[in-house]
Parts: structure tokens; C-alpha cells; sequence
């Protein structure tokens, strides 16, 4: 019996061995490189599929700044004249790349660019694969079943992945993902050996990732325009177009429909679908897609003036309605603007382009320092709430200590957060946010920012306030390109105050009594 516990013990790590940990590849990658850095190699061979993106490999020892190039020598079928390849550029491999390429370091490098029909068993889903987002997911090698070789070295960009920050780890061809970030989304290439008549070739395919947030739908639609009971103004006689903005979450099977309906004398029950143009859809923001459903009366008359117009817009989760009427549009008479001078027309369209571009900073600022909402001590629970992120210590930052990740333990439920955020918002009076370098960084803290700055624009009676640290700076508004435009946007005109821990006592003093009016104002006016 305790021989048997023991083989256990020596048996049990094995298991453990392998999978989401950090550089778990070193030992393979180091194989590999060996190849391009030993400097009496006379040549690589790599070899590419048609049609599919491909990188030529960087050789470690070029230093400084230059760029490596890749430049086709006079073996080729172009001669001396064929092209040149930075080797940190993607390019999509076609048949007249075929050929040897040296760079200024005497290096040699001869592509094979093959046919799809040559693999005998290439599946072109292969090429692409989507990962949800906050779970762990796997990247397989295309065409890993085609060959027993198993042992695959997985890179994104030049840089093999076993050498990048994160939890990940390969095995039988598959690179596992622990826990898959906004980041990840990209190409991938995996590289195998293949020895062919005593030449070792490295076969390299390329996998494009697309990070998204769930595969299904979790919310129903949101009209953004028209607004509910609005009214229209049209001209007798004249074509109107009636437009439907609409924004859906994200889902993989698209289910989203919008429609317009004509109500014959404001009758609900007696509707006429009209007749609509092609659906135009926007590309995805903030796990979201907009799209725009228009309907056009090519020519207004009495009649449709008696009835109101649908707009209906359906998911696999419900709908979302919204009604809207016309009305006839008065012409008014202007002076004609034959005899204005050329500055005045300049001078209106100067500031229309300013009104239009700079409308948005307009109505945070407008709402975030002239509006004066009526709060109801009945309807907001909580006076402020508070957002920041805390900083671990710098000591165990410098110690190199890496917690270990693991695929295994509960998933991040993302619907449930945002709920809780937007309840959290709604129940408030203020809300409060704490900027840091690390803040601006964590997208779960950009989104209560941002879903703040939204319930704002919605004419909701929350007020925001923004305390910058000392580890923050408003350059990394600008410098941080992964912040949402809205985001980016709104740091520059919300209300703010500014603290350092190392301040004088007068200023630390000035600093809680702005803090003090502000709450003071905000959240008992």
C-alpha cells in the first residue's frame, strides 16, 4: 500500500507538467532559434500556402534600430529586381515569392510558397478562429493533423509567444490560452519541422484571432433614434426618408431586424410594413453594432399626415419599439442670400463644423457644470459612489514573483458585472473616479468610467467627478490609444481635481475642501 502512495507522488507532478504556465516553451523555442543564429548556417528554408499571410523570420543579432530586410538574390525567377521584405511585415504569400532571400548580414533564406491543393487535406476554417473573451480558449495549428510532428512554435508578431507576459502553453499542436484579453485578437503563426530528402524545412501557417465579448445576444435592441413620440416635419408633395438608428449586442448568428410599420389612423393593431432600403450595419464598438433602417415615402400627401409610423427592431432576447408622427413643415420666406457677403457664409459653416465636431464635449460640459438636476431622496440610495483600482506594492513588482495561472476555476460572468454597474449608477447620486495609470488600464474600471459618462449624456441626473492622481497624467489620455474614444474625449472637459500624496499641508487642505463643495453641491442641491 505504501508503495503504492508513492509511485503516486512520483507520478502526480507529470500530470501537473505543461499546460498554463509562464515560459513552459523555452526548451523547444531554444531548439528552434538555433537555427536562424548560428552564423555558419548557409541557409533557412521556410515554406508558405498560398493566399495565407505570412512574416519572414528576424534574426536576433541585428541590433540598433535599422531594420532587417529581406531582398530577393539573383537566383529567383525575377532576376536581381525581385521584391524586398522588412521581416516584421505580414504580407500575403503568393507563387512569384518563391525564391532565396539574403539580408546585409550575409544571411541566406529560401521560400517555397505551395499550392492549397498540394496539402491534401487543407480546411480553410482553420485560418481564423474567434475567442471569447475572459475564458480560456485554445489556437490550433492548421494542418496539425497532417503530419505526426506534433512539436509546434507558436508566435505572434516576431516574437515567439513563450517569450511574451502571459499564461499560456502548446501541446499536440494546440497553444492554450488561459485566460484570452482584448489584446490577443491578431495573427498568430505556428511553425513545424519537416525533413524532406536531409533538408529541414519550416512549414509556417497563420491563424488569424478575433476576441468577442459572448456568442449569443444578451440584451434586447436599443433605439437611439427616433426618439419615442417625436414628430417629424414633412413637405406635401415632397419624398421623405424615415431613419431608424438601432444599436444590438454583439452575437454570432445575427438575429437583428429592423422594420417600419405605417399604423393607419394611429391604430397599433392595424399596420402596413413600408417599404425599405437595404439595411446599412456599422462595425463594433464596445461589443455592439449599429444599424441603420431607412424607409422612404416617395411622396407625402394629406393622408400620411392622419397616421404614425413604427419602428421595430427584434433580437433572438425581444424587441424594442418606438412610434413617431408627422406633421407638415411651414415654409418660411428668407431674404435671399444673394446679396450676403462671401465671409458670412464662410463664417456659418465655420461654425457649424466646430458645433459638429465639438458637440459632444458641449453637452458634457454643459451637463456636467450648468445642469442643476432635482434629486428625490426617495429615488437615489447612495450619495456618491466610488471607482478606482488599488496598486499592489512596488516591492512585489520588483521581486519578478508570477503568480501561476490556471485554466481551471470560475468563469468571469462580464453580463452580471455590467448589470451590477449600471444599478450601482442609477441608485447614485454622484459618481466618483479615481485616475490612475493602473485605472486607465483596467478595463473593468474604464467601463463603470465610461458607462458613467454615457448615463450622463442620457440626461440622467448623475453628476461625474474625476480625482487625477500623481500616477496619472492627462497625457495618457492621448498617449493610451486603447481607451474608447468617448472616454478619451470626456477626460478633457468633466470636472476634476488634482492630488498628490506629497503635497504641502495648504494644498492637501485646498484639495479636501474643492472635494467637500463638490459633494456638497452635487449630491444635496
Amino acid at each position: 500500500m505504501q508503495t503504492g502512495y508513492f509511485l503516486l507522488f512520483l507520478v502526480f507532478p507529470i500530470f501537473l507538467e505543461g499546460c498554463c504556465v509562464r515560459n513552459n516553451q523555452k526548451k523547444g523555442i531554444a531548439t528552434v532559434k538555433s537555427i536562424g543564429l548560428q552564423k555558419d548556417t548557409t541557409r533557412l528554408y521556410y515554406r508558405a500556402v498560398k493566399g495565407e499571410i505570412f512574416r519572414l523570420p528576424c534574426m536576433k543579432y541585428v541590433t540598433g534600430h535599422m531594420k532587417m530586410v529581406w531582398s530577393r538574390t539573383g537566383d529567383s525567377r525575377e532576376g536581381h529586381d525581385g521584391p524586398s521584405f522588412e521581416c516584421d511585415k505580414d504580407f500575403s504569400a503568393e507563387a512569384k515569392h518563391t525564391g532565396t532571400y539574403s539580408d546585409l548580414t550575409g544571411n541566406f533564406f529560401y521560400l517555397q510558397v505551395v499550392e492549397k491543393s498540394s496539402l491534401g487535406c487543407f480546411h480553410p476554417e482553420e485560418s481564423w478562429k474567434m475567442l471569447l473573451n475572459a475564458r480560456g480558449g485554445e489556437i490550433p495549428c492548421p494542418g496539425r493533423t497532417c503530419s505526426n510532428n506534433t512539436h509546434v512554435t507558436w508566435y505572434k508578431g516576431s516574437r515567439a509567444v513563450s517569450e511574451q507576459r502571459r499564461a499560456s502553453c502548446d501541446k499536440n499542436g494546440l497553444l492554450h490560452l488561459c485566460q484570452v484579453m482584448d489584446s490577443d485578437a491578431g495573427v498568430y503563426f505556428c511553425d513545424r519541422q519537416i525533413i524532406e530528402q536531409g533538408v529541414t524545412w519550416t512549414f509556417r501557417r497563420a491563424v488569424t484571432i478575433t476576441v468577442i465579448p459572448h456568442y449569443n445576444a444578451t440584451y434586447h435592441p436599443r433605439i437611439v433614434y427616433p426618439d419615442a413620440n417625436m414628430t417629424e416635419e414633412v413637405e406635401l408633395d415632397q419624398s421623405h426618408t424615415l431613419n431608424c438608428e438601432v444599436y444590438f449586442p454583439f452575437e454570432i448568428k445575427i438575429s437583428a431586424e429592423v422594420r417600419w410599420y405605417m399604423n393607419y389612423g394611429g391604430n397599433m393593431e392595424n399596420m402596413t410594413l413600408l417599404s425599405m432600403e437595404k439595411p446599412q450595419q456599422s462595425s463594433m464598438i464596445m461589443a455592439e453594432f449599429a444599424l441603420t433602417q431607412r424607409a422612404i415615402i416617395k411622396k407625402v400627401t394629406p393622408q400620411h399626415l392622419n397616421h404614425t409610423y413604427s419602428c421595430i427592431a427584434s433580437n433572438i432576447v425581444g424587441n424594442s419599439k418606438v412610434t413617431i408622427r408627422l406633421k407638415r413643415r411651414i415654409k418660411v420666406k428668407w431674404p435671399s442670400l444673394v446679396g450676403y457677403p462671401i465671409v458670412s457664409l464662410v463664417l456659418v459653416a465655420g461654425l457649424g463644423i466646430i458645433l459638429h465636431v465639438k458637440w459632444l464635449e458641449l453637452q458634457l460640459i454643459y451637463r456636467s457644470h450648468f445642469q442643476n438636476g432635482k434629486h428625490d431622496g426617495d429615488e437615489k440610495e447612495f450619495d456618491a459612489l466610488l471607482s478606482y483600482v488599488w496598486s499592489p506594492p512596488q516591492s512585489a513588482e520588483e521581486d519578478g514573483a508570477v503568480t501561476p495561472c490556471s485554466c481551471s476555476g470560475p468563469d468571469i460572468d462580464e453580463e452580471a458585472y455590467a448589470n451590477d454597474v449600471v444599478l450601482a449608477i442609477q441608485r447614485s447620486r454622484m459618481l466618483i473616479c479615481v485616475l490612475s495609470a493602473d485605472y486607465l488600464c483596467n478595463s473593468n474600471a474604464v467601463f463603470v468610467l465610461e458607462s458613467g459618462i454615457q448615463a450622463l449624456l442620457q440626461k440622467c441626473d448623475l453628476k461625474l467627478l474625476l480625482i487625477w492622481t500623481s500616477k496619472a497624467s492627462a497625457s495618457l489620455i492621448e498617449s493610451d490609444p486603447s481607451l474608447p474614444t468617448l472616454v478619451q474625449r470626456a477626460l478633457k472637459v468633466l470636472p476634476s481635481l488634482d492630488w498628490t500624496s506629497d503635497k504641502p499641508v495648504r494644498a492637501s487642505y485646498n484639495f479636501w475642501r474643492s472635494l467637500r463643495k463638490a459633494m456638497s453641491s452635487y449630491c444635496h442641491e
